[in-house]
């Protein structure tokens, strides 16, 4: 393959081509026929008929080429070069044939000794081409004489024999060569050295040429001549043999592709596959094979891209489309090619190397079948072509007739150039097309997910067949460019499979754009050493490039993945066609693109301006959707490259085109730039390349120019430069790229329809880890929480600073910010990443910041609540002490008189009703509430009548409120505003009907949940627990209900009843009730004597009992303090065991781990298997208010099953926890006593000191135990008491979690809920964006989004005027022609541009997506059947 691709590169060098090669050891000959297979030569032959020249075009491999051939040799030695002296008759300014004056040569010619050499003189059609027709010219090196195998073989084969001598001398050892060529009828011109005679012609054909004292120039142009009057048609008689490369087969020497069994197996299969095409002609073998992508798939494409401009009822437009496209698919599916089928078999039966013959046959052969339908088809498509290009350049004539017959003339043209252009493609098949099939049959098999029929293959194959191509280095279509469609089911199966085979690589993409004809191929191939096709390249090929070990180093990639396409302005597309298809393939291509190559071919400022407007306009819509490919100008075809000056002034030129450009595009795409420097960073001096012409001279014959191959080394050396300092991409990140681009390219409006899937995967496994970090800081701070709240109980924190707070919480928040530059800065897709970095660090400072304010202000208004009970806190303490002392009291006086505990709790009855009037004298007990009657006198402070107010209370239709589907029986129907906020007005007598519309019920319904919020927030800031509750806080919050309710009155110019108004102040009044009767208990906990004393009963009751019973103090003291660590250890444990479940809840509990759209998946998951339609209309109307009720009743259903044993669990680990910290305590006592000999006092002070740093403990007066001084008894006695505390909080239920101060569910729903809320516009779907308050894509953040939207129905929206609801998809509406209302007035906007209607519609990201979410059609359907 190697040499067949160097034969190849030499012959579009114009070098001449080894024919017969000896092997220098062997001495055997080979003819390398298999280099010569990819070779096409393409000329114009001329011919003189009826005293004119008609120039004919002839395009075909060369291998089947018939053409005369000149056989040029030597006999004996010539002091001059016979190489040299034929290059003069092929082409004078190029070393065609290699000689001894070449650079490099030398006398023994090693390698060249008798190697036969080839070269085909090609003409131009031109009145100076050398010859009329192709003619070939062999070569033999060295002496003739030397190498008779190749001399006779090559004598016998050619039309026309040059043989070279010293001298004619009958004695010399050439003379019987000679004599035998003079008694051949074939003609021969012998060249003597020695002779200085001009041309004599002798009989038969026979030429002799004289050299000496003749220049080269006079000899070299006689023997043209010659050979031309020898074939111009008078010599016809002559008979000269035709010579074809394929007969060399026939001559006995060693021939290549017989040799290598490879080859010959791959020539095998691709005869087979050949067989089938050959039985219909050329024109039909797509119309027979290859069915699936004709018509069929023209159809689907044309319809798939019509789903996305939808007119009229879009729904059922949608539906019967979508139909048809199935519909399609099943008749792909139908289609059954013998052709495919053989060729499949083929491949996949191959090893590598036979597959790759198999593939260069295949096509091979496939382009020679095709080389005579092909060549009269260019011919005349080129002829036409020149004919429309002569049309355009004509003056414009004034005359209106002659100009309307210019014009049909010209549209007459186009449709011949249309129709040429068809009829090539129906006759161009090649490997391209039998993979596109594949391609189809694929997809098509795949949509319908249907099992191959018995004489079909496997289907499912195909990709991977494609992918190990892929990854050889074969090329791939991306875009078709017949149907001008991206087949993304394809193309996604066969990225994925060789990201499967290769490992998700990362590849630079580079691609290519330019006018049609201007070199593109030609310069990926130069650069890259790739093959692509030339002229005839249609949408867009994808090729890998692997870099080699040594060039990968400096590179964060292994890939180059280059993308060459069809040219721009295409002349077989017109008008609105071309430029739409050339917008959609440059849009295309510069998105998928991490570099992209603007092609710029001559200097021609119209061509120039026709592709850098639709460049600029692709770049400009690349920065619109935040993606920014680099990019380079290559200015091709440019005269003299050398010139400073000149250059400079083209660059100057060619930035004032860009800009103008760029203001051009700017107004057609809605943007405000006003230089191409203000669309894309542009550097005029390093991103403009000039390119020099390709050829030296005229084509065919050309030679290519060493200056251009300098500027492609030079453009190699600075792309790969630049690509080393560019963003890559991994394999699935590019085939993402490629079905957003397409996706959003199918839509007219690309910039409002583009979606970057990777982009938001990138973004949501952000949103991931955002809400670990978050959780984490919320887990510390909940820790801290729980580690100062015994230290304020226990009154040894009298303050909480910020300053502490941020200490406390500095390790943990330290740690989380490491984490989260290791993720920015290590993480696969950090170049994605890094647009949010800055916004994700400050949201988390701030949100750091919010937690310690938060927990400050929670610490110290507990702080508060205990100095506000400072009082009562040491009246407690003189309780504590009287109390203990009478129990002990009246315990010795009854000590001997009983023992019977009926009679003990009988006495102890008696006396502590005493006590407790002794010690609570002058106190009154706390007052009980009756907010009720407080609150009907709020009401009617307010103005509202007494009958009304109990009326609405009695009904109870207040505690529905929120939920309330219509608001209707609330407004008032006044005549001049029915039209104006009422639907299906009608009017019965005086009387008017109708129904407030749906977008003042959404009005109202806000309204409603905003009162409440700013209600409660009112109440809630109210020192219920410190003060206690006040009737004036009900007065306060409905006059405030009142106020807002008529603020919004005024504010949307329409009234409500005062029903409505009575029932708000109730239904908020309902919502906060609980909270203030619980702050109230609360306070009259904290304050209330009465309450205190009775609490104490029991524990007094005990300490009375063991006193009774004998025991001693030190027994009685340890009773004590367990029952009062019994209180404090269990409100510890369940605590802290809150705090860890929670933590297990949120990492392992699906529904709450990841992000705010998991938690919705799952949410919507219970909804459906509920089936309760009163919780879906609960959750669409107040989605975060369901949200909190989801979270609640998780967490109870998994704390009740699959989490009991896990609390369990962590119920039994905190209570070792603390049960150790007690036992600890009692030794650092016990060993403190030992060593300072201290009593009692100081135990219980120590004792104290060391269970505070963990439990509250209220303070034991020591004067009743002044007795107690065996400590190690009395050290016992606590560790009995504590073991038998463990035991009993072992049996704590799950149920007692809820009596936590920090409950799991609420810990989840602060972490949960803690996100973005914004409802679509359209449907109410809820953003699911993690991050609360997170900047919108125009404050360089991201839109609100959400992946499945819904029916509009769902909202309440309906069509204007009417009570008919809209059951359509937002999704499906903005692919369509419609139009809605953003406001009440009668402004329209189109669903296609839904942004310019302003907030909130701007803000919201709503792709259009056919494929619809069918979980809400089915909601909308069942809830019809809901009672």
């Amino acid at each position: 393959f190697l040499k067949q691709k160097i034969v190849t590169k030499l012959s579009q060098c114009q070098y001449a081509l080894p024919l017969l090669v000896p092997d220098p050891f062997t001495e055997d000959i080979q003819c390398p026929l298999w280099t010569f297979r990819q070779i096409q030569k393409t000329w114009k032959k001329t011919e003189t008929k009826d005293n004119s020249n008609v120039v004919t075009m002839k395009s075909m491999p060369i291998y089947k080429a018939e053409t005369p051939m000149v056989f040029c040799f030597r006999l004996g030695s010539l002091s001059v070069s016979k190489s040299q002296f034929i290059n003069t008759l092929i082409n004078d300014r190029h070393s065609t044939f290699f000689h001894r004056n070449c650079p490099g040569s030398s006398k023994s010619r090693v390698l060249f000794e008798g190697v036969g050499e080839i070269a085909w003189y090609c003409p131009a059609g031109k009145p100076n081409d050398n010859f009329t027709d192709c003619v070939a010219f062999c070569n033999l090196h060295g002496d003739g004489l030397s190498h008779d195998k190749q001399l006779n073989i090559l004598m016998e084969m050619s039309s026309i024999n040059v043989v070279f001598v010293q001298k004619m001398d009958r004695k010399h050892e050439s003379a019987a060569v000679i004599n035998r060529l003079l008694e051949s009828p074939k003609p021969l011109i012998t060249v003597i050295e020695n002779s200085s005679s001009a041309m004599v012609q002798g009989k038969n054909g026979k030429y002799k040429v004289g050299l000496k004292d003749r220049s080269q120039s006079d000899v070299s142009e006689e023997l043209k001549r010659i050979i031309r009057d020898i074939l111009s048609p008078p010599h016809e008689s002559l008979k000269l043999k035709s010579f074809q490369l394929e007969s060399m087969s026939d001559t006995g020497f060693i021939v290549d592709e017989n040799v290598d069994e490879g080859c010959t197996k791959g020539l095998s299969f691709a005869k087979n596959i050949m067989d089938t095409v050959k039985s219909v002609p050329v024109s039909d073998i797509k119309r027979t094979f290859l069915q699936c992508q004709d018509k069929l798939w023209h159809d689907w494409c044309r319809i798939k891209k019509e789903l996305y401009c939808l007119k009229g009822n879009v729904e059922m437009e949608r539906s019967k489309k979508q139909s048809e496209l199935k519909r399609l698919r099943e008749d792909q599916c139908k289609v059954s090619s013998e052709l495919i089928k053989s060729f499949v078999t083929h491949l996949s039966s191959s090893h590598p190397t036979e597959r790759e013959y198999f593939l260069k046959w295949t096509q091979i052969l496939l382009d020679a079948h095709a080389t005579n339908s092909l060549s009269s088809i260019l011919q005349k498509y080129n002829q036409k072509w020149s004919e429309l290009l002569a049309l355009k350049k004509k003056p414009h004539r004034s005359d209106e007739l002659k100009s309307k017959q210019e014009e049909l003339e010209l549209k007459s043209k186009q449709t011949e150039l249309v129709k040429l252009s068809n009829d090539l493609q129906s006759a161009t098949c090649g490997l391209e097309h039998i993979f596109r099939e594949m391609a189809q049959i694929y997809e098509a098999h795949k949509s319908l997910n249907k099992a191959p029929k018995d004489e079909q293959t496997d289907w499912s194959k195909y990709p991977e067949l494609a992918a190990e191509l892929m990854i050889s280095g074969y090329p791939m279509e991306l875009m078709d460019g017949d149907a001008g469609h991206v087949p993304l089911t394809w193309i996604s199966s066969v990225i994925d499979l060789s990201s499967s085979r290769l490992g998700d690589e990362r590849v630079f993409v580079l691609s290519v754009l330019g006018i049609q004809s201007s070199g593109k191929s030609t310069m990926l191939n130069a650069i890259f050493g790739l093959q692509f096709a030339g002229r005839c390249t249609r949408g867009a090929f994808m090729q890998m490039v692997k870099l080699s070990e040594e060039i990968k180093k400096g590179f964060k990639w292994d890939y180059i993945l280059v993308v060459d396409t069809e040219g721009l302005r295409a002349l077989e597309l017109e008008g609105n066609a071309t430029i739409h298809h050339d917008n959609e393939l440059a849009t295309f291509v510069v998105g998928v693109g991490n570099m992209t190559l603007v092609n710029i071919f001559g200097e021609n400022p119209s061509e120039m301006q026709d592709v850098l407007q639709i460049v600029v306009q692709a770049f400009m819509r690349m920065k619109k959707v935040n993606l920014a490919p680099s990019y380079m100008f290559v200015h091709q075809n440019v005269s003299d490259i050398s010139a400073v000056e000149k250059n400079m002034d083209g660059k100057r030129k060619l930035q004032d085109k860009l800009d103008v450009m760029a203001q051009f595009a700017a107004k057609e795409e809605g943007h405000d730039a006003e230089s191409f420097s203000d669309i894309i960073k542009f550097d005029v001096q390093k991103d403009v390349k000039y390119f020099a012409q390709l050829w030296e001279g005229s084509p065919p014959m050309a030679p290519p120019n060493p200056d251009y191959s300098e500027c492609v080394q030079d453009l190699r050396s600075y792309i790969l430069l630049k690509a080393s300092e560019s963003p890559c991409v991994t394999l699935s990140a590019f085939k993402t790229k490629v079905h957003d681009l397409w996706n959003a390219l199918l839509n007219e409006n690309f910039v409002f329809s583009f979606r970057n899937t990777l982009e938001i995967a990138v973004y949501r496994k952000l949103e991931v880890e955002y809400g670990n970090w978050t959780w984490a800081l919320r887990k510390e701070m909940l820790n801290i929480e729980e580690k100062l709240y015994p230290k304020i109980t226990n009154g040894t924190l009298d303050h909480v600073s910020q300053n502490r707070l941020y200490d406390e919480v500095s390790k943990k928040y330290n740690e989380i910010k490491k984490s989260m530059t290791e993720y920015f800065e290590n993480d696969k897709d950090k170049e994605i990443l890094i647009q949010w970095r800055g916004q994700h660090e400050l949201k988390m400072k701030t949100f750091h910041d919010e937690l310690v304010e938060g927990l400050q202000r929670k610490l110290n208004n507990v702080i508060e609540q205990k100095k506000a009970s400072k009082e009562f806190e040491e009246r407690k303490t003189m309780f504590e002490k009287d109390l203990l002392q009478k129990s002990k009291e009246l315990a010795h006086e009854l000590r001997d008189k009983t023992q019977d505990d009926e009679e003990l709790q009988h006495q102890f009855n008696y006396v502590w009703k005493g006590w407790v009037s002794e010690l609570t004298q002058g106190i009154k007990p706390a007052e009980e509430l009756d907010m009720e009657e407080d609150l009907m006198r709020a009401i009617q402070e307010c103005g509202f009548e007494m009958d009304l107010i109990s009326s609405r209370l009695n009904s109870r239709h207040y505690r529905n409120l929120a939920k309330c589907g219509d608001y209707t029986e609330y407004v008032q129907k006044d005549k001049s505003i029915m039209k104006k906020i009422f639907v299906g007005v009608q009017k019965m007598g005086e009387f008017f009907t109708g129904r407030v519309s749906y977008k003042h019920q959404d009005l109202i319904k806000n309204d409603i949940i905003n009162v409440e919020k700013e209600a409660s927030e009112l109440i809630k800031s109210k020192p219920l627990e410190t003060m206690g509750y006040s009737s004036t806080y009900l007065s306060e919050m409905s006059r405030n209900v009142k106020t807002s309710t008529e603020a919004f009155e005024s504010q949307h110019e329409f009234s409500l009843k005062k029903e409505f108004k009575v029932d708000l102040i109730l239904f908020v009044f309902d919502r906060i009730e609980n909270w203030i009767s619980k702050s109230h208990s609360q306070f009259i906990k904290n304050n209330d004597v009465h309450t205190y004393l009775n609490s104490k009963k029991s524990e007094y009751y005990r300490v009375f009992k063991s006193f009774c019973k004998g025991s001693s103090s030190a027994v009685v003291l340890a009773e004590l303090i367990c029952n009062k660590l019994k209180v404090s250890m269990r409100e510890a444990v369940i605590n802290q065991t809150a705090i860890d479940i929670s933590g297990e809840l949120k990492c392992n509990v699906p529904a709450f781990k990841e992000n705010r759209l998991n938690l919705e998946k799952h949410l919507l998951k219970s909804l459906a298997q509920k089936r309760d339609f009163h919780r879906y209309i609960h959750y669409i109307k107040n989605p975060r208010s369901y949200t909190e009720t989801f979270i609640r009743e998780e967490v109870e259903t998994h704390l009740k099953e699959q989490y009991k044993d896990k609390c369990q669990r962590l119920l039994k680990k905190n209570i070792s926890s603390l049960q150790t910290h007690i036992l600890q305590a009692l030794h650092e006592v016990s060993e403190k006593i030992k060593s300072q000999n201290k009593d009692i006092v100081y135990w219980l002070q120590e004792f104290t000191t060391i269970i505070k740093r963990k439990l509250t403990f209220e303070t034991i007066s020591s004067e009743n135990f002044t007795d107690v001084n065996d400590f190690e008894f009395l050290n016992d006695e606590i560790e009995k008491g504590i073991s038998s505390i463990s035991v009993d909080l072992n049996i704590l239920s799950v149920d007692e979690l809820k009596e936590s101060r920090q409950r799991p569910d609420q810990i989840l729903i602060d972490q949960l809920c803690d996100c973005c809320w914004e409802k679509c516009p359209f449907c109410g779907a809820v953003c699911t964006n993690t991050v609360k308050d997170h900047k919108t894509a125009k404050e360089g953040g991201i839109d609100h989004s959400v992946p499945f939207h819904r029916s509009s129905s769902l909202k309440g929206r309906h069509y204007k005027d009417t009570v008919e609801m809209g059951l359509e998809f937002c999704t499906t509406k903005v692919a369509g022609d419609g139009h809605f209302y953003p406001d009440a007035s009668d402004r329209t906007v189109p669903y296609k541009t839904y942004r310019s209607a302003g907030p909130p519609y701007d803000t919201w990201s709503i792709t259009p997506d056919l494929f619809k979410l069918s979980y809400w059609q089915w909601v909308v359907k069942e809830s019809g059947k809901a009672p």
